[in-house]
């Protein structure tokens, strides 16, 4: 019915199916963060300045791991596979997507083959496992979500890894297996950290697959000659686990992390009965998803797994037969171990017969310095016959002559002296498969059960990946015991059937989970059943950037109902209400994100910016003073919070600026740039600090600093203008107009560029030119009253009066109590000849300023004219 070199041939185009539809994803987000794309967007170790031997000092988010508030996810090559996205196609989504769904089919291929080794090539077991691991939904989030493939790449490194082993098991002669085995594991840890677990199923493999040990047996490896090749294998395992760890431990400071009590919110409760029920709990649930993958979500934080705070709770329940079916998988594998063991020691008469169902396996069984090639055919029964007892030739070993005879039907081993008969294939019965499939579904697992030390999360379904493999081989190992146990052709189309309607609901899951992942909207709203606060939380940036306030501060208050001290919350919420210029319920929001994290830099900052907005500027000097202040120890973004300190002072040094206290800005500025990280962007600080010298005269000082602020960015328009005007004002014209010109040809749709460069031209009395370019300027930006009064201006200036008289008419518009425009337009207005209509702006301007003698003198004027004009009318 099915053939295994079909499968084989297509698997590789089967595995990529269910998730070729996250292409279209533009989501980058990792649910532990609060900033979406942290691991690659606001990461410096994807750019080419950095150096790549920095990505092995840093975690995964760029932040150093000897850094007290480093994440410790030291997963160098994954983040090199980043910058391999970045430097191809910057930050489209799509390369991202592409390379995650490709390593998937990668993995699913290698998963298919290993299968295949431990199901002995059969094909109805082979094909279940490779198809139920391709295409379940608990995938999702590692393949579709870009920052998954940490997860998916160490399962690439980690099967590579095993599949060596076992060709060195085969193979012992061959130690480049073996190698190549240490080496993917290591690459496996750097991808992602339980990638080193990988080690330890080796070890499992080779103890109890290859050599079939039972735990009483374990020290006679220690001494015995028979066990050499064991020995050989272990010793390389042992000592290459611990120099990997050590190096990992070294690298990250000789510390463990540290995380928020909402990360994993049992681990900080001071119950350890609490403690000890929930931490049970939670294997039995990340299993329950892999049975069950009904509800899925991108962040199980805070209270999305409530606490089991006593026994009688009936979650109980299901850690009690999670754990039962545990020690009934282990009590199974611990007798059929005792079997062997006793087979192989009362076994010194008669013969052992074993079956296999392999269709072809191929060993080489080391026998002193000889190897004697035994093939073992399909279908067939293979019988040892021996004289006596005490060696074994399933360790490779003999004490006198052996001979081996292959006939249509058996497979005869002879020796003259002692010999414990095993039939030797590495997995040719049923109790291989169960131990390979429940240490591939438990060791990986083992790091994120918070037995050795907490871990910064509940529940991550990314962290299934690699144990999903093992959850996958169980049951096509149950499902092909089902069928094989079955005598009614009915009955075996039954379950063949009830399996197919199985994958293609997985399937059909995978692809709409999928669709959640395509945008943070669609992801944040699925996540609200299961996580409402973080799912509203996020949901309502993603809403405040679509430009729906409403909604999105419906969202925040929402989220707020659930978990009233999330201080990220409060501080967005603040930042919606200030862009609506809704000052006061802004500070309201800032105060309590600081009250909530008081060291929330980016809070700090805002809520001086408001003060300062509300006039109340010795307030806002001491909240810019205590941000710049702030301790970053311990902190999950130190780079973030570094920045936002040096931003705080540089708005202190703008604040005494505004106020004529240019020597204090410059104090300020300076202490500014000797604090600021490598990693700051100083043209900004450094363009402010020529504006202070600039002010003071010091002409000198300040072309300094200009010039240093476009050293740091080239393209940095405003130095462009703030030199082009110094410039100006040292007489050096032809050298000003062609910084002006540069930042045309930087930022051709710029408004200010125009702005500045017709100041200049109106100054120069090339007034032409001038109108010329304000009237751009305007055509930029129709919304600013300064550059639309100042085009009106520039026109008048140039003749053209008709057009200055339109442009004074919208500025009146844009702001209609600026005493200015009304005086202006009233002017141009009698210039035009439009005496009634000018009249009427010199009596709205003196109904704004009733004593402006201008207006005055001007309305005097134009009513001198009007008076001759009304009596010749009379006549």
């Amino acid at each position: 019915m099915y053939h295994y070199q079909s499968c084989k041939n297509h698997k590789g185009t089967i595995t990529q199916q269910p998730f070729t539809n996250s292409f279209s994803t533009d989501t980058y987000t990792h649910s532990s963060s609060n900033i979406p794309s942290r691991a690659i967007k606001t990461n410096q170790d994807l750019l080419p300045s950095t150096p790549i031997g920095q990505l092995f000092y840093n975690d995964f988010w760029g932040t150093p791991l000897t850094h007290s508030g480093s994440h410790k996810s030291y997963r160098p090559l994954c983040v090199l596979t980043f910058r391999l996205n970045y430097a191809l196609g910057g930050f489209d989504p799509w390369g991202y997507h592409f390379f995650n769904v490709i390593l998937h089919a990668g993995v699913s291929a290698l998963f298919t083959s290993l299968a295949s080794a431990i199901f002995c090539h059969s094909p109805l077991p082979t094909l279940v496992a490779g198809l139920l691991f391709a295409a379940h939904p608990i995938h999702t989030e590692a393949v579709a979500g870009v920052v998954g493939r940490a997860d998916v790449g160490a399962c690439l490194f980690f099967l590579l890894a095993l599949l060596s082993y076992m060709k060195y098991c085969k193979y012992r002669d061959k130690k480049l297996y073996l190698y190549i085995c240490l080496v993917m594991s290591a690459a496996s840890m750097l991808t992602k950290e339980h990638g080193v677990t990988v080690l330890v199923l080796c070890a499992v493999y080779d103890l109890f697959v290859v050599h079939r040990l039972h735990p009483k047996d374990f020290l006679d490896v220690l001494n015995q000659k028979r066990y050499g090749a064991l020995r050989e294998g272990l010793l390389h395992i042992i000592l290459t686990s611990i120099a990997l760890i050590l190096t990992r431990f070294h690298l990250m400071g000789s510390k463990t992390p540290d995380f928020a009590p909402a990360d994993n919110p049992a681990s900080d409760n001071p119950s350890m009965l609490t403690r000890t029920l929930t931490f049970l709990y939670l294997p039995a649930f990340n299993f329950w998803l892999l049975l069950c993958p009904r509800w899925l979500s991108f962040d199980w934080s805070m209270e999305a797994i409530p606490l089991l705070s006593n026994p009688w709770d009936p979650r109980n329940i299901l850690s009690a037969c999670f754990y039962g079916s545990c020690l009934h998988f282990l009590v199974y594998i611990f007798r059929s171990l005792s079997s062997q063991r006793s087979s192989a020691l009362s076994g010194s008469h008669g013969s052992c017969d074993c079956s296999s169902s392999c269709c072809t396996w191929n060993h080489r069984l080391q026998l002193g310095r000889q190897y004697i090639r035994s093939t073992y055919n399909s279908g067939k029964q293979y019988s040892c016959v021996y004289n006596n007892n005490n060696s074994s030739l399933a360790n490779g070993h003999n004490r006198g002559t052996n001979g081996v005879a292959n006939g249509h039907s058996s497979v005869q081993c002879r020796s003259d002296s002692s010999t414990d008969c095993y039939c030797f294939s590495a997995l040719h019965n049923h109790t291989d498969a169960v131990i390979m499939a429940t240490s591939l579904l438990v060791l990986p697992f083992v790091p994120a059960t918070n037995l050795f030390f907490y871990v910064g999360f509940v529940v991550a379904e990314r962290v299934l990946y690699i144990p999903s493999m093992g959850f996958c081989l169980l049951i096509a190992l149950g499902l092909d015991q089902l069928y094989k146990k079955q005598d009614k052709i009915m009955i075996k189309r039954i379950v063949l059937g009830v399996l197919c309607a199985l994958l293609i609901a997985m399937s059909v899951h995978t692809v709409r989970r999928n669709r959640d992942w395509w945008n943070e909207e669609n992801l944040y709203r699925s996540g609200i059943p299961i996580n409402p606060p973080k799912a509203y939380g996020n949901l309502a940036n993603i809403l405040s950037a679509q430009g729906k306030k409403a909604e999105a501060e419906w969202a925040y208050k929402k989220a707020l109902t659930y978990r009233s001290n999330m201080a990220d919350v409060h501080y967005n919420l603040g930042i919606l209400q200030q862009e609506q210029s809704r000052y006061e319920e802004a500070l309201i929001s800032y105060k309590l994100a600081i009250q909530f994290r008081p060291r929330l830099a980016m809070a700090h900052l805002n809520l001086g910016l408001v003060l300062g907005i509300l006039g109340r500027k010795e307030e806002a000097a001491v909240v810019y003073r205590h941000c710049a202040e702030l301790d970053s120890s311990g902190l999950k973004d130190p780079k973030m919070h570094e920045t936002t300190k040096i931003s705080a002072l540089f708005n202190l040094g703008r604040l005494h600026a505004d106020g004529g206290l240019y020597k204090q800005a410059i104090q300020v500025y300076q202490e500014a740039v000797q604090k600021m990280p490598d990693h700051y962007q100083p043209q900004s600080l450094y363009n402010m600090m020529g504006e202070a010298f600039f002010k003071l005269k010091q002409y000198d000082e300040a072309e300094h600093w200009y010039q240093q602020a476009l050293r740091a960015k080239a393209d940095h328009i405003p130095a462009h203008l703030t030199y082009a005007k110094l410039l100006s004002k040292l007489g050096r014209e032809r050298e000003s107009e062609q910084w002006f010109l540069k930042a045309k040809v930087i930022a051709p749709n710029d408004s200010s560029v125009y702005q500045h460069y017709g100041q200049f031209l109106s100054e120069n009395e090339r007034h032409v030119e001038a109108a010329e370019v304000y009237l751009r300027a305007a055509e930029l930006a129709p919304d600013e009253y300064e550059i639309v009064f100042n085009a009106a201006n520039a026109l008048r200036q140039a003749g053209r009066n008709e057009d200055a008289e339109h442009y004074y008419q919208i500025a009146v518009k844009l702001r209609p109590q600026e005493v200015t425009s009304h005086i202006n337009l009233g002017a141009m207005l009698h210039v035009n000849g439009k005496l009634q209509e000018a009249e009427g702006a010199y009596l709205e301007a003196l109904k704004l300023r009733p004593d402006d003698p201008i207006t005055k003198n001007n309305l005097q004027k134009l009513r001198s004219l009007l008076v001759p004009r009304q009596t010749h009318g009379r006549r």
